[in-house]
């Protein structure tokens, strides 16, 4: 058959990285994540530590819109998502494979074999899982929970012009607590084979 896309979203914390990765393994299929950031960089020849700065600081400019953007830096930023959409095609095109992140489920949007996945948890579940897996302090942990909850939705706002969160964009949206990260991960290949029709 041809190509088949999944795309996954996620809220921080809520374990859609790991669930990628095990569907990504029980399906025999490429996971693309952290690949897009070093490819992009490549792509624009600059050392990858400037990608992710720039996509890092991204929130805060978006949030003070209202102030003038430095022209150099939201060009860069611009480049930088340009970049990644024509790679997330790229890759759609080449291979049946997962692509987490990066408004890959608007990118992918009008793609004919694409299933987006939204994966949240409750905000106790998700605070747990950074306390657990990252090793930070409780309030470490939702310090940053809260900066890139905020990041990665004025991130895909911005460029997306709708919430990470609207249901018009995703075929399923499911909370990985009630099952974890094998049980959600088996769930969501079930679901993904059905929609493919695969064996």
């Amino acid at each position: 058959m041809e190509n088949y896309i999944i795309t996954i979203s996620r809220q921080f914390g809520s374990l859609g990285r790991p669930i990628a990765k095990e569907m990504a393994k029980l399906m025999n299929i490429e996971y693309y994540d952290r690949y897009i950031v070093g490819k992009a960089a490549s792509n624009l020849e600059v050392d990858i530590s400037e990608v992710e700065n720039v996509e890092e600081s991204a929130s805060q400019r978006l949030k003070n819109m209202k102030f003038p953007f430095a022209k150099n830096t939201t060009e860069m930023q611009d480049s930088i998502f340009e970049s990644q959409k024509k790679i997330i095609q790229e890759l759609a095109e080449k291979e049946s494979c997962i692509i987490v992140g990066r408004c890959s489920d608007y990118i992918l949007r009008n793609y004919k074999n694409h299933l987006s996945i939204y994966i949240y948890a409750p905000y106790y579940e998700r605070l747990r899982n950074c306390i657990d897996t990252l090793q930070l302090s409780p309030d470490e942990a939702k310090k940053t929970l809260d900066a890139v909850d905020e990041s990665r939705e004025l991130y895909y706002q911005h460029y997306a012009h709708c919430s990470m969160q609207d249901p018009s964009l995703k075929s399923l949206m499911v909370d990985s607590s009630i099952l974890g990260v094998e049980g959600t991960a088996e769930m969501l290949v079930e679901f993904a084979k059905k929609r493919f029709a695969l064996n």
